[in-house]
């Protein structure tokens, strides 16, 4: 295989960004170009029926999943199809950040709110992003549900999202969390493999780059989180391609990815996951590291010994260590186990998914 040459990590990351920019001002959130799989098809039908016929299908919709699963994609694509068919309608999108920012810029500088209102409550389509931004600002909260029943008593069409549902958006006012949830509620889950590579293929003919299938397909395999992710990943083998006067192709693709597992696995470790997880189980990673067998600890524990398999190259028995001095066959059983539940229970599947996200997170 040919290999990559290192670029300065500044000017590496220079060209990525730069990459990532121009893609981003490239996408055009349309229905035509949102690729459609398993992960998303509910979600996709439910935002197109409400575009062709507003506060008549579903009202409010609530689009709810992780971050860089196309969210924003839809609601914008819902806006545009509108407008698309009725220039004439008021259709405002916005991120609920946004909204609380303007909110509390006026009450600091002691100013009238009536023309903040009138923006909103005038709207024939009000687009949220992000609207789990709410959460524990309550005169925001006061506020927008006013604005939610204006618009709502008004047969006006009302769509949010989220990264969860309404009833785990906390503290949020009870009132504001039985709006949300009287509507329909669709998930977005992350991309199977098929959808990953129809969404790499898209984003490369859109932006006129020949991208081999074999090169689509190896970044499709090792990028399993989400799209914008994807994205990144595509970016990087663009920009080594570029500096190094080369054409896109699988050893080119396979050698970026491999440094881009490298960085990875430089940051995370061992005790990172053990504190992610035992951080979303509410336990502490002492716990994690006893003899311990109730299920409050023993599940997270064999969560956590599976992630740091999966993503670390520590060995069976280093991973046992770590975990108070278990045998190499108990981490193994663990690991048989928990991959085992992700290909059978969905619960699982998803409660991964958020550990792996929040982790690459914590590692950028």
């Amino acid at each position: 295989m040919l290999g990559v040459p290192d670029l300065p990590r500044r000017g590496a990351a220079l060209l990525v960004h730069l990459i990532n920019i121009r893609l981003a001002r490239a996408m055009n959130y349309t229905f035509s170009n949102f690729v459609v799989g398993a992960a998303n098809q509910f979600a996709q039908a439910a935002a197109l029926a409400v575009a062709n016929r507003p506060a008549h299908a579903y009202n409010p919709l609530f689009i709810y999943g992780g971050s860089g699963l196309g969210k924003t994609h839809l609601l914008r694509a819902i806006g545009q199809h509108i407008q698309d068919r009725d220039a004439a309608r008021r259709v405002v999108y916005l991120t609920a950040e946004r909204f609380v920012n303007e909110l509390v810029s006026l009450l600091h500088q002691d100013r009238s709110v009536s023309p903040f209102r009138h923006r909103y409550r005038q709207a024939d389509v009000l687009l949220v992003d992000d609207i789990h931004y709410l959460a524990g600002k309550q005169r925001t909260q006061e506020e927008f549900f006013h604005t939610f029943n204006a618009l709502h008593e008004a047969g006006k069409q009302i769509v949010l999202s989220s990264d969860k549902l309404p009833q785990d958006i906390t503290p949020l006012d009870r009132r504001l969390r039985s709006r949300f949830g009287a509507g329909l509620m669709a998930d977005i889950q992350p991309p199977d493999l098929e959808t990953r590579l129809a969404i790499l293929m898209r984003q490369a003919e859109e932006r006129q780059i020949t991208l081999p299938q074999d090169a689509a397909m190896l970044i499709a395999s090792r990028i399993r989180t989400h799209v914008t992710a994807l994205q990144t990943a595509l970016a990087r083998v663009i920009a080594h391609a570029s500096v190094h006067g080369r054409s896109i192709d699988a050893d080119l693709t396979h050698g970026v990815l491999e440094q881009l597992v490298a960085e990875r696995d430089q940051s995370m470790s061992t005790s990172r996951i053990q504190q992610t997880v035992a951080q979303h189980f509410d336990i502490e990673v002492g716990e994690m590291q006893s003899k311990g067998r109730q299920r409050a600890v023993a599940f997270p524990r064999q969560v956590a010994m599976f992630l740091c398999r999966e993503l670390t190259d520590a060995s069976l028995p280093a991973i046992g260590r770590d975990f108070g001095g278990k045998d190499h066959s108990t981490v193994l059983h663990s690991c048989t186990k928990i991959a085992h539940l992700e290909e059978t229970d969905e619960a699982i599947a998803r409660l991964l998914w958020q550990l792996r996200r929040t982790l690459e997170e914590l590692t950028q």
